[in-house]
């Protein structure tokens, strides 16, 4: 072999060998995400055990303390579907919510309740795990809010240690209803209107404790943000997410998780992603979205970018840090599960 053929043949071995370990290097799913938020997208976390089930809109998730995943649909022949985290289905129940659309869960001295949203009852409930109802709070007509209680179309709860319920009434006049745990009205806040304190698609509401004083975070989808009140119902802060249609926050440790429903405006159908904010509120991923990019400390514009999502509509975070999204409008599909990396 003369010195010409050698090197040639030295240098396709050692290209095939970079080649070869360029390849197993790689991951093997694709990561979504950014920073040291990304994860791999299952789609078939529930569908492959082929559960007996059907879903219409997957609207919200939780976990309860014993590790399991309750989903939240508005198909009434199986209104809540309670999965492990391998996607395994339980059990299912519930008849009563054609138009089942919020989900919390709170611990009340050891024992977890569910409260439900209803926009087509247009109603609100406070049941055990098991589906038994044990409060119903009604449109709060008579004090000059509703003439009616079609006009009340509920979308979201948030508990408070001591019982009471705020209701985020944000298919319907905007308010902020407080109640207490016995469902009598204590105050209300908010509503429709132009100014920084009122809202426009007050979709979502949560407490958060993040920062040691405790709050309420509530959605103004229309207005691509999250605003914080204290719990009387004056605005501290208004967290700007531009392009970001957010459903409700949800406070994992740390961080706030967003399913964003479309961007980069609501007009535009099948666009969504989930967003991730760290304790500063600062973007920090976007699962199927845009990288974060803050100029002069303003977040710039934020969209999807991968085709992930139609619709999604909730998060649930597991104790694992995985994440689990439930989707609106998207083909009756059941909720995707995303593997933290």
């Amino acid at each position: 072999m003369n010195r010409k053929t050698f090197i040639q043949r030295s240098s396709l071995l050692a290209g095939g060998l970079i080649i070869m370990k360029d390849l197993f290097a790689r991951p093997k799913e694709m990561r979504y995400g950014h920073n040291n938020m990304k994860y791999t997208l299952d789609k078939s976390w529930a569908t492959k055990h082929s559960p007996n089930l059907t879903v219409k809109d997957c609207h919200e998730m939780v976990q309860d303390k014993k590790g399991r995943l309750l989903l939240l649909t508005n198909e009434t022949k199986n209104n809540i579907i309670i999965f492990n985290k391998d996607g395994r289905v339980l059990e299912s129940w519930g008849h009563e919510f054609p138009g089942g659309h919020g989900l919390t869960i709170h611990d009340e001295n050891g024992t977890e309740f569910l409260y439900i949203t209803d926009n087509e009852r247009h109603q609100v409930y406070k049941v055990d795990l098991n589906g038994k109802i044990l409060l119903t709070i009604d449109a709060p007509l008579g004090i000059g809010l509703y003439s009616k209680k079609e006009e009340f179309i509920p979308t979201e709860t948030a508990i408070d240690n001591n019982g009471d319920i705020f209701i985020a009434d944000g298919y319907g006049a905007q308010h902020i209803l407080h109640y207490d745990s016995n469902g009598k009205l204590k105050n209300h806040f908010g509503g429709r209107g132009e100014g920084d304190s009122f809202l426009d698609n007050a979709h979502g509401i949560c407490f958060d404790q993040r920062n040691g004083k405790k709050s309420l975070l509530v959605t103004d989808r229309a207005r691509n943000c999250f605003k914080r009140f204290d719990t009387t119902g004056k605005l501290i802060e208004i967290i700007s997410l531009p392009g970001a249609g957010v459903c409700r926050p949800v406070i994992k440790g740390d961080n706030l998780y967003a399913a964003v429903l479309r961007s980069p405006n609501m007009n535009v159908e099948n666009s969504g992603f989930v967003t991730i904010l760290n304790k500063k509120n600062k973007v920090i991923s976007n699962i199927g979205g845009t990288e974060p990019i803050y100029k002069d400390g303003k977040l710039q514009l934020i969209q999807q970018q991968d085709k992930i999502f139609a619709h999604p509509h909730d998060v649930c975070v597991d104790d694992d840090e995985n994440l689990y999204v439930a989707q609106w409008a998207s083909g009756k599909v059941f909720p995707y599960k995303l593997n933290r990396v």
